[in-house]
Formats: structure tokens, sequence, C-alpha cells
């Protein structure tokens, strides 16, 4: 008698709906700031200080980074799982990936409010 082995975390439709999710929250926010950065007659500091300064763009950077971070966590994770057979290896690989990804996300938090 064959067992057969089902192994896998079975995320299936979660993962594909939030990488869909993420895509499209990034792709408005990156055509809302072209048109904005475009109707500028010169971009500066002071005038990309300016765009920043309300907090509603300051929101939608934030959505945007958190979007970013969600779309390569699911991305990265999903190549590890496919790709890093041994359970130890891939389990340093989950870790490392995360803490990198925390980081990023600190990072640009204290850049967008730092603004």
């Amino acid at each position: 008698m064959v067992k057969e082995i089902i192994v896998g975390a079975h995320y299936g439709l979660k993962d594909w709906l939030a990488q869909r999710i993420t895509a499209a929250v990034m792709a408005v926010y990156t055509l809302l700031v072209a048109v904005l950065l475009l109707g500028q007659e010169r971009l500066t500091y002071e005038s990309w200080r300016g765009f920043m300064a309300g907090g509603f763009m300051r929101f939608l950077t934030f959505l945007f980074v958190v979007s970013l971070i969600w779309h390569v966590w699911v991305g990265v994770r999903d190549i590890w799982m496919d790709y890093v057979k041994p359970t130890g290896v891939r389990l340093a690989l989950h870790t490392l990936t995360l803490l990198a990804l925390v980081g990023c996300l600190g990072w640009a938090v204290s850049i967008i409010w730092r603004l």
C-alpha cells in the first residue's frame, strides 16, 4: 500500500487575492504620484516636501509601503516553500526574510514621518 504524502501550506486563494490587491494598490499609487508629480513645474526638495506634507499623501504612501512589503513577503515565502526542501534552512530563510521586511517597513515609516 502506497501512502500519499500531502504537503504544503494550502494558502491558495488567500495569497492569490493578497497578491492581486497589493499589486492594484501599488499600481494606483504609482499612477497617482506620477500624475501629481508631472503636474509640477519644477521638482525640488521643497516641492516634494510640500507634496508629502499633507496627511493624506503620507497615509497613501504608508499604504503603498505596507502593500509592497506584504506583496514581497507572499512572493518570497512561496519561493522558499517551493525550492528550499530542508525544513531548517527554509525556516531560517523565512525568519531572515521576515526580519528584513519588518526592518524595511520601520525604515520607510521613519522616512515618511520625517518629511
